[in-house]
């Protein structure tokens, strides 16, 4: 149970000065809740005194009133001191526990994010820095508090009475044995209900992103089902965590009271007989009673407890994942001087046994431009994310100017490739961000020369703000040929020696497409260039053509050479003069418009 507290306090061992305080006004609050009990046994005896004696003895209760005072001020103090370094040490927690979370998957390699859905990975994380900063909090403000004030309260019971001592110390062990039996079905249950929470998020979290989509084929009402059913499911499993909980923690209170009852009676009759006075008595009442409510309150401890638990399992499991991509120690930066890029006998597969490439072997000379041909899934994207080490190959190697790409800082062998995705993949904020994004202190003079070269800047200066004009989430305030001219103008203010082209013009209009086309062309200038293909226009134009067909390279060459051929280019070229519809379907299969 308190190991969850030790791997959060581990991860924030920088807090300890809050640690600190916390348990200095923690010891201090304890002190002077317990001077309470002492200054009532002394008013009772006082008061008793004073009745058996038929004297009052005002000064003395003046006093004692008085000290009763000084001591709730004292506490209310240290109560709020405490509290505020419990709330500033809870926070700074959350702001690491994230900050930790969000640079360790920043360093995930893309194997992890192809089977996580965006959702669950931030359902996750809110998920775990709700219930152990809770956690956090509450053990800060009350934990410490709580066990010093019962160490010190049976220690005081024990100077008056071994045998009630005794009777309270038993209830620990009792409580938290009945505890244990509870902790592992809740755990499971709990389990559950996280699990069905983050299939909801995340489905919630892809609806939201496509929702044009969503609204277009009319599936609000099945999506909604979907989030639906599985947060029934929590209320399902809850209400049987619920049930379950409650029945033992009625059972763990009836023992407690059976206990209590126990001490009670043994406390009355001892006074009865005139082995305490009615002062001792009175005293040893309050700290009984301190005694009683945070062994009650203690189910509520646990709960919050095992709720962290459970909420901070799926947190750690990713932090304690390791990248297997990953640099090498003191791996040296990438220098690229020509742009040679060379795949040697490359096999790779996202899934064991089952290969998407195989034994791919062939060389880019710099400045030069080649396209990837191929049907869906025969791996032309999968081509380029191992060029830039998303991946790494099971088998080959991957050189750029005879230097192997796994010897190198990941850092430098991104800096020296650009990209422009199919999906120009742009974040909310303004235009001018995102150009910037490739090259963050950029001068406005440099990113307005990439807008140029994009033919982007005579769009952009129409625009009310310019520049500075917010753009959206994704870029939904713009149009496809814009975004994909910003997307340009982006890579452009990299200006890397090796450019990743996914083209993009398929689904824009003429006009639109004739601008990115230009943009394009300015950008592969220079270059060495691998393109996705997606239009045979495109195609015609590159130095180089290499075929893919079952994970294997199937044709190497000029498009003149390939067009003599059988092979998939030269059936490409055929399509357009047969059949339209015929044509359509095949050029489909291979992602390419004629």
């Amino acid at each position: 149970m308190m190991k969850v507290l030790f791997r959060v306090l581990g991860y924030a061992r920088n807090l300890w000065p809050y640690y600190f305080g916390i348990t200095v006004f923690s010891l201090l609050m304890s002190l002077t809740a317990l001077a309470t009990p002492f200054l009532i046994k002394e008013a009772t005896d006082l008061i008793v005194g004073s009745i058996q004696a038929g004297r009052a003895n005002v000064a003395g209760a003046i006093w004692v009133a008085v000290w009763l005072f000084v001591v709730d001020v004292a506490n209310t103090f240290f109560t709020n001191w405490g509290g505020y370094l419990g709330d500033m040490m809870s926070n700074k927690l959350k702001k690491q526990l994230s900050e930790r979370y969000y640079i360790h998957l920043l360093k995930l390699p893309q194997s992890y994010y192809d089977q996580e859905l965006t959702g669950t990975i931030i359902n996750r994380l809110n998920r775990t820095i709700a219930e152990v900063t809770q956690f956090a909090n509450m053990f800060s403000n009350n934990f410490f508090q709580m066990f010093l004030t019962m160490f010190l309260t049976l220690g005081i019971v024990l100077f008056y009475s071994w045998e009630l001592a005794l009777l309270l110390f038993v209830l620990y062990p009792i409580f938290m044995w009945m505890t244990t039996l509870t902790s592992k079905k809740w755990q499971r249950w709990q389990d559950e209900k996280n699990h069905e929470t983050d299939i909801a998020s995340g489905r919630f979290a892809e609806v939201i992103a496509q929702i044009r989509v969503v609204k277009s084929f009319i599936q609000e009402t099945i999506e909604f089902r979907h989030f639906e059913r599985h947060y029934q499911r929590t209320v399902d499993i809850t209400q049987k965590q619920s049930a379950y909980w409650h029945k033992m923690d009625i059972m763990r209170r009836l023992v407690l009271n059976i206990v209590f009852f126990a001490i009670f009676g043994f406390l009355f009759v001892a006074t009865a007989s005139g082995r305490f006075t009615i002062g001792e008595m009175v005293l040893l009442i309050q700290l009984i009673n301190m005694m009683r409510f945070p062994i009650f309150n203690m189910s509520f401890i646990v709960d919050g407890t095992q709720k962290a638990i459970a909420g901070s399992k799926d947190y750690f499991k990713v932090m304690q994942m390791k990248s297997h991509v990953a640099d090498k120690q003191h791996a040296p930066a990438l220098e690229v001087k020509k742009g040679v890029v060379t795949y040697d006998n490359v096999s790779f597969g996202y899934h064991e046994g089952e290969k998407v490439l195989t034994n791919i072997c062939f060389e880019i000379k710099p400045n030069e431009k080649v396209a990837l041909v191929g049907q869906s899934g025969e791996g032309k994207t999968t081509l380029t994310s191992l060029l830039l080490r998303l991946y790494d190959p099971l088998e080959g190697q991957i050189l750029i100017d005879g230097t192997p790409i796994q010897t190198v800082r990941q850092t430098s062998l991104r800096e020296n490739i650009a990209v422009v995705f199919q999906d120009p993949a742009l974040f909310s904020g303004t235009i001018r961000e995102n150009i910037a994004y490739a090259k963050p202190h950029a001068t406005d003079e440099e990113i307005e020369a990439a807008a140029k070269a994009a033919n982007a800047y005579e769009f952009i200066t129409k625009l009310e703000q310019g520049f500075d004009t917010e753009i959206g989430e994704r870029g939904l305030k713009l149009s496809g040929g814009q975004k994909q001219r910003i997307a340009i103008a982006r890579a452009i203010l990299k200006d890397a020696p090796i450019l990743i082209l996914d083209e993009a013009t398929s689904s824009l209009d003429s006009r639109s497409e004739q601008l990115v086309q230009q943009a394009l062309n300015r950008l592969m200038k220079g270059r060495t260039t691998i393109i996705i293909a997606h239009r045979l226009s495109t195609i015609a134009h590159v130095d180089t053509i290499i075929t893919l067909r079952g994970g294997q390279i199937d044709e190497v060459g000029t498009p003149r050479q390939l067009a003599k051929t059988e092979g998939i280019y030269a059936q490409l070229l055929a399509l357009q003069s047969g059949d339209a519809l015929t044509a359509k379907k095949r050029l489909k299969q291979f992602e390419i418009d004629s």
